[in-house]
């Protein structure tokens, strides 16, 4: 059952609270509800700390890993006189965690004094995308969902043009592919993105950055891939997205840093297989949707993890990919 709205003034020094437990493409998709609830006071977002590198100064990001958040699923008194100090304050407190758990909403809306809006994580039809699911929690009578904006920071904008000089990266075209994500089931075959590497190297003299997250790195991803082009890996979130900023044009999977690519501006295609673009394609001014319907895609997580033929990503032939990249706007002005 939905909660009942909670009625907000439009006071600067109101402060509100949001607690969300998703990773970072989930965090994307529910950035344009936060963005629009930043107009109505200063926002506090619990979550994984790493994202306060790519959100603006009206977010203020704290680690979801706090000991008075851990108390919500616990009894105890000193216990609940912590939890108060903490959500107390607010004016409303908004959570996508814990709506299946008694024990942690009644702690919740007593610490809140009943001004907590809690949330199921996923919307019960999975034909609603994430972005619009989020967005419809907070803001019922707004039309028009923004897309995502990301704050670069200046650091990391640093970051870039060095790493764009020690690379030689100024002067040439930029491709940037992340060939991971979450679940090996998700990724496209190492062999098919060679070959856009190799196409985009002879078609248009530009160079290849191959994006590496901390779980490529310890399964070994993309070994082939990484020579042909200039490795960058150990990234936090601010140095990736003004790596991505930088680029022409972004390829990867339904992960995170997709999602991430969109959001920053770059010409992104994101290549969708088992997943459902319908709940999970990433929104931005300059996004490509790759799929192959097969009959039985999209399909569950477990279906996923067990499949034997892949066959929703296996028939998405590079050739085809290509073709598509080759008649985008970056890559025909850059080889007229």
């Amino acid at each position: 059952m939905k909660s009942a709205p909670i009625a907000l003034s439009t006071t600067e020094n109101q402060r509100l609270c949001v607690l969300f437990p998703g990773a970072l493409g989930d965090f994307i998709c529910c950035l344009p509800a936060m963005q629009v609830l930043a107009r109505k006071g200063k926002v506090d977002v619990f979550a994984r700390s790493e994202f306060a590198g790519i959100v603006a100064d009206d977010l203020t990001v704290h680690s979801l890993e706090r000991r008075e958040i851990a108390e919500l699923f616990s009894a105890g008194g000193a216990a609940d006189e912590r939890v108060r100090s903490v959500f107390g304050d607010y004016a409303a407190v908004y959570s996508w965690m814990g709506s299946a758990q008694p024990e942690f909403v009644r702690r919740l809306q007593a610490a809140s004094n009943g001004r907590a809006r809690i949330f199921p994580f996923r919307p019960s039809q999975a034909e609603c995308h994430q972005t619009e699911y989020y967005f419809r929690c907070l803001h019922d009578g707004d039309s028009i969902i923004p897309d995502p904006l990301l704050s670069l920071r200046q650091d990391a904008i640093a970051w870039r043009e060095d790493f764009w000089a020690r690379h030689a990266l100024s002067q040439r075209p930029v491709l940037v592919i992340a060939p991971g994500s979450g679940a090996r089931e998700k990724n496209w075959a190492e062999d098919s993105f060679v070959a856009v590497a190799e196409w985009w190297r002879d078609r248009t003299n530009g160079a290849v950055v191959v994006l590496i997250g901390p779980v490529e790195e310890e399964r070994g991803v993309a070994l082939r891939l990484q020579n042909l082009g200039v490795l960058a890996c150990g990234l936090d979130l601010a140095q990736a997205a003004a790596l991505l900023v930088g680029g022409d044009i972004y390829i990867g999977n339904d992960s995170g840093i997709t999602h991430l690519a969109a959001a920053s501006g770059i010409r992104t295609v994101a290549l969708f297989g088992p997943s459902d673009p319908r709940q999970w394609a990433p929104r931005g001014s300059k996004v490509a949707i790759l799929t192959r319907h097969q009959v039985c895609s999209p399909c569950a997580t477990a279906t996923m993890k067990s499949c034997a033929h892949r066959r929703c990503l296996t028939s998405l032939d590079a050739a085809q990919v290509i073709a598509v990249l080759a008649q985008l706007p970056e890559v025909a002005t850059l080889t007229r």
